[in-house]
């Protein structure tokens, strides 16, 4: 086997590569040889078919494997060898198309090699980590929005009209074609006005309703209602307005506490101050990591693969696109041009993920089975009701794993290179922390 270099420009590499027809032929006896034991034929005793018949009867197959088998290994020892590791699939093809049996197999093989990428000292990395406590303002903020999601129906003052958002309690019996169906009536049954809880159409005609009042609604049931007899059918609902209430958010004191699984409301206020510290904490970290991405950014430099800046440009182009065009959900639109904007931010991408997965690689990075179970897991709460189909989706994925795998990868690579950087603490408010969030997002 022969290989030589036709190529070497910056990353791109190409070579040729060829297998002598003397080098096929041993493979293919080889492979003869190996399978003869087991091959079985008419006239012949099991491993006793002769060489020569099995090369007319199998030869042209096992040529075939031979040939690939031998290109296949001509390039790991090739990579080996010489350590290069393509960014992406090398691109192979067989170079004397006229070929046939006695020649010699020629195969041209080039590819972008990824770059020797340089050491560095992270421990001249300079970071600073904004540190946010929780105010009291802050925290009386969050308990109001507690109050009201746990808020209260009070009766509003007799004669008084419903309003949407109001609770209307009723007794109500519905009716198709004169005749009460299965499951079409309750007593003292609360419906909040607006909640969007029945049939369409259902709730707006009970805006203005007051208590005493006896009233008829009707609407249609839709045609995908889930019930086969009454899909697409009207019904009429006869309604006894019980009362009607008005929302009023909940006190805030202990039993409002409790009702949130906390002992008292001062440990309810301790729990709201830790988890707004920890959002803050998420938030500070975002910004510090952007801080860590621009340092690396400036401080390597090393060649890149320019398939894989061209690849990263499109892919952020099309992205852009279908951002600036919802209304398009398919791919079926016009060729998307890169412009010199998207390939400077791909270069920097392709750039920083070069290095991150080096510095991984080189610091023992692995992300756990736990973790990747966790992550999983908190995407399949986005599907209710279909979280195990999500997770056998999943894990039949290879593609989709590593969507989860690359985000967690980089965290701990990121978290490892914290580590050794010199960080400083500097405590701001809440609102210049949103300040320094908003500015990660404009850029």
């Amino acid at each position: 086997m022969q290989v030589t270099e036709t190529l070497n420009e910056g990353l791109k590499r190409g070579y040729a590569i060829t297998l002598t027809a003397e080098e096929l032929e041993a493979k293919v006896n080889e492979k003869l040889a190996e399978a003869q034991p087991d091959v079985e034929m008419k006239g012949f005793r099991k491993g006793k078919v002769p060489m020569a018949l099995l090369k007319k009867q199998f030869g042209q197959r096992v040529m075939g494997e031979a040939m690939q088998e031998s290109i296949d290994g001509a390039m790991s020892s090739h990579f080996e060898e010489t350590g290069d590791r393509p960014a992406l699939q090398p691109e192979v093809k067989m170079t004397n198309e006229d070929w046939k049996e006695g020649d010699d197999v020629e195969v041209s093989m080039s590819y972008e090699a990824l770059p020797q990428i340089p050491e560095a000292d992270f421990s001249e990395i300079k970071l600073e980590k904004l540190v946010v406590k929780a105010e009291d303002a802050a925290i009386d903020e969050a308990l109001g929005s507690l109050a009201e999601t746990a808020q209260d129906f009070k009766s509003r003052k007799k004669g008084t009209k419903a309003k949407d958002g109001d609770q209307v309690v009723m007794d109500f019996v519905g009716k198709v074609d004169g005749e009460a169906f299965e499951g079409g009536a309750a007593e003292d049954y609360p419906l909040v006005l607006g909640s969007n809880s029945f049939i369409p159409g259902f709730e707006e005609q009970l805006v203005g309703a007051k208590a005493g009042e006896e009233m008829q609604v009707t609407v249609t049931f839709p045609e995908d209602y889930q019930a086969e007899n009454l899909k697409g059918k009207e019904a009429t609902f006869d309604c006894t307005i019980k009362d009607v209430k008005q929302p009023v958010a909940a006190e805030i004191n202990d039993e409002l506490a409790k009702k949130f699984g906390a002992e008292d409301l001062a440990a309810l206020k301790g729990q709201i101050a830790e988890r707004l510290e920890a959002e803050y904490a998420g938030a500070a970290r975002a910004v510090m990591k952007r801080g860590l991405l621009d340092r690396l950014d400036e401080m390597m430099d090393f060649d890149l693969p320019p398939s894989l800046v061209e690849a990263e440009a499109k892919q952020i182009a099309h992205h852009l696109w279908h951002e600036e065009n919802p209304e398009v959900e398919g791919h079926d639109h016009p060729e998307i041009e890169t412009t010199e904007e998207h390939t400077a931010l791909a270069t920097r991408r392709v750039r920083l993920g070069l290095l991150l997965a080096e510095i991984g690689q080189k610091a023992d990075v692995e992300v756990t089975d736990a973790e990747m179970s966790q992550a999983i897991m908190a995407q399949a709460r986005q599907y209710p009701g279909q979280e195990r189909q999500f997770f056998e989706f999943v894990q039949q994925n290879q593609q989709m794993q590593q969507q989860l795998r690359a985000p967690l990868f980089e965290d701990k690579v990121v978290d490892h290179v914290f580590e050794q950087a010199e960080i400083t603490e500097k405590e701001v408010s809440k609102d210049d922390l949103q300040k320094a969030v908003e500015a990660l997002e404009d850029e």
